[in-house]
């Protein structure tokens, strides 16, 4: 019997420490077999997560849109600093935005000479066609002023060679004309393309001038300066490049913070919003925080890339916050309170056990022990609730009585009870 009350006592000690509303279990050692008399009583299951301190509401500090292309960071403040409105709190390396500003010079400079060029030549070239023009015409004139077309006059050989001199002239005027349209056409064509270079080159120029004078990031407001974290934890850094627009950090009101811890998929059945928590900034472990479930993420997802194991996302609303102690990116223990009955029945895992695949309690009755059909509930560390099958004031076996062994045996320590899963 001196063992049997050994038994009694840590089962009532887990008891305690799991948070049941003390139950009082009554031993018995009849032929061997420890008893428990179950009372209803307060359950809850709690799980313990941990994450980091953030800001409900925060101004966002984001790379400067008026850049194009990638920024390459070249001096940050440090992660946490104090700011004023106005500090420069990130700079970026202007070596690439003053290689594209000397190439749109250069290539704006080359538009510039090609379209002088191609005004020149094509200047040159319609005055050429008009001097031939008006040559043309001036023979042509002659040939009309001088026309060889009396028979009597002259012979045939000198009238035929009047009437092609007057021919010819007349072609050259038209040949002239047309080529000096097609001339212009093609000039105002590849004018029309130099042009074009000529904008784009200057589109360039814009863009790395605005490019030069948006290189600093400054702080919007005071406060402290929180950067961003990537998947791996990592903040921005000197050397790291950005896009135009992309979140660099955000300065936080440190009057909202709130929790963002992680529960392990195991442990996430009946993680739901509005149930109550604790937390605890693990930089000063001697103050509680009471909290609120406010947000579950729908998915569980990996913390880490390369490790397979998941959890919930979970945000915690803290009832007050404490600026002097909390600050954000700080780690926090929180412990989640699921399941929670106000009245229930629970008995140790041990008085559970497996027969024919189903949950059974050995219950005292006046013949000796009877098993006994039970429906599992919520399970935490040690206990398990029984929805149906047993009343308050049952007596239940914390072994099997079945099984004959003494309490010298294994079975004393508990027999061959059903594993229940779930719970932490």
């Amino acid at each position: 019997m001196k063992k049997v009350r050994v038994v009694g006592a840590t089962l009532a000690a887990a008891a305690v420490v799991a948070g049941v509303v003390p139950w009082i279990g009554r031993f018995r050692g009849d032929a061997g077999v420890p008893t428990l008399t179950v009372k209803r009583a307060p359950f809850e299951r709690r799980v313990v997560a941990e994450g980091n301190l953030e800001a409900a509401k925060a101004t966002p500090v984001t790379a400067p849109m008026e850049a194009q292309g990638q920024l390459k960071v070249a001096w940050l403040v440090p992660d946490g600093s104090r700011v004023k409105k106005d500090d420069v709190v990130v700079r970026f390396d202007p070596t690439e935005m003053e290689r594209s500003l000397h190439d749109g010079e250069s290539d704006r400079a080359s538009a510039d000479s090609r379209i002088m060029g191609t005004k020149a030549d094509t200047g040159g070239t319609i005055k050429n066609l008009e001097r031939d023009a008006d040559l043309a015409r001036e023979e042509l004139a002659a040939a009309d002023r001088f026309k060889a077309d009396d028979p009597d006059v002259f012979s045939r050989q000198e009238i035929i060679r009047s009437e092609i001199d007057r021919s010819l002239a007349k072609r050259r005027i038209e040949t002239s004309d047309d080529v000096r349209t097609i001339r212009q056409g093609v000039a105002q064509v590849d004018l029309a393309l130099l042009d074009i270079e000529r904008r784009k080159a200057g589109l360039a120029i814009d863009r790395a001038t605005k490019g030069l004078d948006a290189l600093e990031i400054k702080a919007p407001h005071d406060g402290i300066l929180v950067y961003k974290r990537n998947w791996r934890g990592e903040t921005t850094k000197v050397g790291d490049t950005l896009w135009p627009g992309q979140p660099v950090a955000e300065i936080p009101e440190l009057t909202t913070l709130q929790a963002q811890v992680y529960v392990l998929e195991a442990d996430a059945g009946g993680l739901s919003p509005g149930l109550p928590a604790t937390v605890v900034v693990e930089a000063h472990p001697e103050k509680e925080f009471a909290a609120t479930i406010k947000k579950v993420d729908t998915l569980a997802k990996r913390r880490t890339g390369w490790i397979p194991v998941q959890y919930f996302g979970t945000t915690l609303a803290l009832a007050s916050t404490d600026p002097a102690l909390m600050k954000p990116g700080q780690r926090v223990r929180a412990v989640l309170a699921l399941d929670r009955k106000e009245d229930a029945i629970s008995v140790p895992r041990n008085a559970i056990f497996d027969k024919d695949g189903k949950p059974i309690v050995y219950r005292r009755g006046h013949g000796g022990f009877k098993a006994v059909p039970v429906t599992l509930g919520a399970a935490a560390v040690g206990r398990v609730v029984i929805a149906s099958g047993l009343n308050e004031g049952d007596e239940v076996a914390l072994r099997d009585p079945e099984s004959g062994a003494r309490d010298d045996a294994p079975a004393a320590r508990g027999g061959s009870p059903t594993s229940i899963g779930g719970g932490s």
